[in-house]
C-alpha cells in the first residue's frame, strides 16, 4: 500500500483487468458523425450521433484508483497508478494490446447526474446507483434489453446533456491528467450511463512500459548518494511490490538503501524493474 511497507492501514488500491468484455458484454456509447446531404439543395449536414457499441472486448483495464483523503497528497496516487503500467511491463503478454482506462462522468454539486437524468435514465427505470450496481454485478442482459437499439442524435439532446459528453468528474481530473502523460488519449467511447470519457493507449506505447529497465538489485551504504527518485518493483506478477525511492543506476546494477530492497523483499543481485 502507499505509504510505510507493511505497517498501518490500507492507504489506497488499484488495478488491472487483464481482459473486459469476454464472458459478459462490455458496453459504451461511441460518439460518431453521421453525414447527410441533399444533392436538390446542395447542402451538406453533419450529425453526431451515440451508439451502443460492444468493440473494447478482450482489451485490457486499468482502474479501481481509490485512495484515502488524508493520502491524496505525497505522489501515493501516482505511485498506485503508476505501479499498474510496471505490472503490466513484467509480462505483457498477459494483456492485451490495448488498455483502457473509464474516467468517472460528470455529476452536478447536489449529486445529480445530467446525462443519466436527460438521456440514458429515460431508457432505464432504474435509480443511477442500481443500474451501475446492475452492471458491474449482473451478466449485462438488462442493458441489452433495455437500451437504445437506434443512434441518439446528439443534436436533439437538451443542453445539459450535450455539455457533459465525455466530460470527465472534477474529482477524476488528476486521473486524467496521469493518464494523459502515460499516453492515454480519448477513444470516442463514453460511458453508458453517465457520459464519462474513456481513455485508450496501446500497451507497448504506455510511456512507463516502454522506459522501464530491468536491472539488478545493489544496496548501498549509508555513504552512498542516491540518484534521482525512480519507480522500482519487483518482476513477478506473483509477488509484485513497488516502492518509489531514489535510485542510483550504475550500468546494470540498480543501487538503492536497505530499506528499500527489504520492502520489495528482495536482496543482493535480484532482478527489479526501474523506471526512473
Amino acid at each position: 500500500h502507499p505509504g510505510h511497507p507493511g505497517d498501518g492501514p490500507v492507504g489506497g488500491v488499484a488495478g488491472v483487468k487483464a481482459g473486459v468484455g469476454l464472458k459478459r458484454p462490455h458496453f459504451s456509447l461511441r460518439v460518431v458523425t453521421l453525414a447527410q446531404s441533399s444533392p436538390t439543395l446542395e447542402l451538406r449536414f453533419d450529425h453526431q450521433a451515440l451508439v451502443m457499441v460492444n468493440e473494447c472486448a478482450g482489451w485490457s483495464e486499468v482502474g479501481s484508483l481509490f485512495l484515502r483523503p488524508e493520502k491524496r497528497k505525497g505522489g501515493a496516487g501516482r505511485l498506485l497508478a503508476q505501479s499498474r503500467y510496471m505490472l503490466i511491463g513484467i509480462e505483457p503478454s498477459r494483456f492485451a494490446e490495448m488498455v483502457l482506462a473509464e474516467l468517472r462522468g460528470w455529476f452536478d454539486e447536489d449529486g445529480s447526474c445530467p446525462f443519466w437524468d436527460h438521456v440514458a435514465g429515460r431508457f432505464f427505470p432504474l435509480a443511477f446507483d442500481e443500474a451501475d450496481r446492475m452492471s458491474a454485478s449482473t451478466n449485462g442482459q438488462f442493458i441489452l434489453d433495455l437500451a437504445p437499439r437506434h443512434p441518439i442524435y446528439v443534436g436533439l439532446l437538451p443542453q445539459e446533456a450535450r455539455a457533459v459528453i465525455g466530460k470527465c468528474h472534477r474529482e477524476g481530473e488528476a486521473a486524467r491528467v496521469m493518464l494523459e502523460r502515460e499516453g492515454f488519449r480519448f477513444s470516442g467511447l463514453i460511458d453508458l450511463f453517465d457520459a464519462g470519457p474513456t481513455v485508450s493507449c496501446h500497451r507497448d506505447d504506455i510511456k512507463t512500459v516502454k522506459e522501464a529497465r530491468r536491472l539488478t538489485v545493489a544496496i548501498g551504504t549509508d555513504e552512498d548518494a542516491y540518484g534521482e527518485e525512480a519507480l522500482v518493483s519487483t518482476t513477478a506478477i506473483g509477488s509484485f511490490r513497488a516502492v518509489r525511492t531514489p535510485v542510483l543506476v550504475d550500468g546494470v546494477k540498480a543501487i538503492m538503501s536497505r530499506e528499500a530492497a527489504e520492502a520489495l523483499k528482495l536482496g543482493e543481485g535480484e532482478a527489479v524493474s526501474v523506471k526512473s
